[in-house]
């Protein structure tokens, strides 16, 4: 199966923000945007030259894309949905990428990382409603509960992130129960509601050429 295994600080050194893909380490003054607020590669100091439009469309897409940690065909795919989906496509798809199982730990904060989560979902230390669920891009749906494995609740990568992180207790549309490791998904999210600096609509703009 296909992934990322190059450096993640340089992902979020090329877009120019921090996309949270370290998990607590991005919180420090150890994260690679703040210690060097440059893009990479040889010439990452001297990148001055004008963005056209289509590059502006690009870096945001990459931005999301890389955020959720997914790879290219699998965001095309997400968009072709989306498209299809009633309502207005960029909100749709930053739903469909929100909704993600490995989002959702994420969120709730059982995983320092999108990326951690996908380790945690693929180890099968996550139930769902009872059972287990091994697929990181699962569409979680309302009034599902997400729960850590009994077997698994003494591990401290969960503990830690739970305590280092901390997240969960700030999202609305989100239940969440640290005593017993387990949390619910309320409701589908608006828009509003997702904590995700991006511009769809360039996504939007860029595959609609």
């Amino acid at each position: 199966m296909a992934r990322y295994t190059a450096a993640n600080c340089k992902l979020c050194r090329r877009e120019g923000e921090k996309l949270f893909l370290k998990g607590a380490r991005c919180y420090t003054d150890k994260c690679g945007v703040e210690r060097r607020k440059f893009a990479p590669g040889q010439h990452g100091q001297n990148m001055r030259r004008k963005v056209s439009a289509y590059g502006i469309q690009l870096r945001e897409k990459q931005k999301i894309r890389r955020t959720y940690g997914v790879l290219e065909k699998q965001f095309h795919n997400y968009y072709v949905h989306a498209d299809r989906k009633v309502g207005i496509t960029g909100e749709n798809l930053i739903q469909m990428l929100e909704l993600r199982l490995d989002n959702i730990v994420y969120r709730l904060g059982f995983a320092p990382s999108r990326k951690s989560a996908r380790q945690l979902i693929r180890h099968r230390h996550i139930l769902i409603n009872g059972g287990i669920v091994d697929i990181p891009s699962y569409q979680v749906k309302p009034n599902e509960l997400i729960k850590i494995k009994d077997k698994s609740k003494n591990l401290e990568l969960v503990h830690s992130a739970l305590k280092e992180v901390g997240r969960g207790d700030d999202i609305g549309w989100i239940r969440l129960n640290k005593a017993a490791l387990e949390g619910e998904l309320l409701e589908i999210p608006k828009r509003s509601e997702i904590p995700l600096t991006a511009n769809e609509q360039l996504v939007v703009e860029l595959y609609s050429k």
